[in-house]
């Protein structure tokens, strides 16, 4: 009966120091794997910021927009022309660094006959959708803009509620079936610089695009490779315990 107690308490450093190895190696593999997406965000955030620094290109055609084709060119510069559907106006909310207050949504007919809405800028809050529409350029107009990404369904807190015609993200598809209009672009373009006569009255402030890519991964990486050494620590604390102990 001693020697089953004295074989068990004998097993007992090894079966943590395995324990600590396998959480040790863990930590080091999480760490590692943070560091990678340390330089992968950094890669994407240079390659956002020269996107949005490029001369503006033409928009991509709807096949290549498709699926994670948006994704993969968000934030590209493009240059647009065509005529606004003014009626088919919608405004989203938005917070900006103006305050809050909503987004004015209007499609644009292109010139080869796709339709994309354009973000033409924000107004302030208590502006309507018919306001909104007021605003808009009469005949040929030309649009500069960043490629933003379709959002469907509404924002983190809210719902899009189409049959109210309130509207929290820019969904491009529910908009364009709210609004009757068609097919559209799956994507849409937050409006820099629009080259049109403008109504009289209030406009739209174009060029408001905030883009923010969250970049923790450094901090996560000092975390898991703290644990690492944590663990080696304690590994090397059993095993001069163990031979202490004979």
């Amino acid at each position: 009966m001693h020697n089953v107690i004295e074989t068990n308490e004998a097993r007992r450093p090894w079966g943590l120091a395995a324990l600590l190895l396998v959480a040790m190696a863990l930590f080091i593999a999480l760490g590692v794997w943070q560091v990678q997406r340390l330089h992968w965000k950094h890669a994407l955030i240079a390659q956002v910021d020269a996107r949005t620094r490029a001369a503006p290109v033409p928009l991509p055609a709807d096949a290549v927009l498709a699926g994670k084709g948006a994704t993969d060119l968000a934030y590209l510069r493009v240059s647009i022309e065509g005529r606004y559907e003014g009626k088919a106006t919608a405004v989203v909310r938005a917070a900006t660094d103006l305050g809050t207050g909503y987004w004015t949504m209007t499609p644009l007919r292109l010139d080869d006959g796709r339709q994309v809405w354009v973000n033409r800028g924000f107004v302030p809050a208590g502006t309507t959708a018919a306001v909104a529409a007021a605003t808009t350029p009469q005949g040929p107009v030309s649009v500069t803009g960043l490629l933003r990404v379709n959002e469907p369904a509404g924002s983190l807190l809210q719902s899009n509620q189409p049959q109210a015609d309130r509207w929290y993200s820019r969904d491009v598809n529910a908009l364009a079936q709210a609004r009757g209009i068609g097919a559209v672009v799956p994507a849409f373009v937050d409006a820099q610089v629009e080259d049109a006569v403008r109504p009289k009255g209030l406009a739209p402030v174009p060029g408001l695009t905030q883009i923010h890519f969250p970049d923790n991964h450094l901090s996560y990486a000092l975390t898991w490779f703290t644990m690492a050494a944590m663990s080696a620590m304690a590994l090397v604390f059993v095993w001069r315990r163990r031979r202490w102990n004979g």
